[in-house]
């Protein structure tokens, strides 16, 4: 009764390998992040380390991962940019607790 009601899949075998690696290529972006963007997090709050010591050792940690892992001039940019965003912010922390 079951197999009667089964419909064959009708998506080419390359259609599904490109998106099986497209998904798993991002989810291994999104996993890095979240671990560069964790260990920011546990060296300026948990160790007490001074945030652009730990902003300079995430941001190499992430370009040589993703160099060794292979992942693409794509990878290396997403990191300084998020870099360089944390960097404002944390200039911005610094302008704002300053004029109080």
């Amino acid at each position: 009764m079951a197999s009667s009601e089964y419909t064959r899949g009708e998506m080419e075998i390359e259609a599904q390998s490109k998106m099986y690696s497209g998904f798993m290529k991002a989810s291994m972006w999104g996993a890095l992040i979240l671990l560069l963007s964790v260990g920011y997090m546990v060296f300026t709050l948990s160790v007490g380390m001074n945030w652009l010591v730990a902003l300079i050792l995430c941001a190499g940690a992430g370009i040589a991962i993703g160099v060794g892992m292979s992942l693409g001039g794509a990878w290396i940019a997403t990191v300084i940019g998020l870099a360089g965003l944390a960097l404002v912010i944390q200039l911005l922390v610094t302008l704002f607790s300053m004029a109080m």
